[in-house]
């Protein structure tokens, strides 16, 4: 299918922002539903910082950085559509569509609304969403991509067991 590192973009952005819609419309901040016991809870929380809550009410600074993150991302795709690397191309996919689902937070209402989280123990993990998934799967696929076309090349590579003794 042409293009189909946009439609991943966009399926991920659409599951995004209804999630954040049907959460938010259903919930306080603050409350939580349990889904595992203590281990995994639904807890709508509204992040107006960056990851781990840090930089606080810095919204201009992450739209700027966002949509420089977003236009890259673009240029990078277009690069790489021919390269044969779909693995690649999903995860480029999978960032891209998280990035703008963030940055749609930030620019419309000025915060990004979380709402999975996980305790470990005494350990919560910050809460994150589905447009955070969809960045963390995208960025280890593309660490795996690279190991794999690293592989690939040291394979295709001249003297890498193709020396004959005659």
């Amino acid at each position: 299918m042409k293009y189909y590192y946009f439609w991943v973009a966009l399926v991920l952005l659409l599951l995004d922002q209804i999630t954040k819609k049907i959460v938010s419309g259903g919930m306080e901040v603050g409350d939580q539903i349990s889904v595992i016991g203590e281990f995994f809870k639904i807890h709508l929380y509204k992040n107006n910082g960056a990851a781990f809550s840090i930089l606080p009410n810095q919204r201009l600074l992450f739209i700027v950085i966002t949509t420089a993150a977003v236009i890259g991302i673009l240029w990078y795709i277009r690069r790489n559509r021919s390269s044969g690397r779909p693995l690649l191309m999903v995860a480029l996919g999978l960032i891209l569509g998280g990035a703008i689902g963030n940055l749609v937070d930030r620019a419309l209402y000025g915060e990004v609304v979380d709402f999975f989280k996980l305790t470990f123990g005494n350990y919560i993990f910050p809460i994150f969403n589905i447009a955070d998934i969809g960045i963390t799967i995208g960025v280890v696929l593309i660490l795996l991509d690279t190991i794999l076309d690293v592989k690939n090349q040291g394979a295709k590579a001249p003297g890498n067991g193709d020396m004959r003794l005659d």
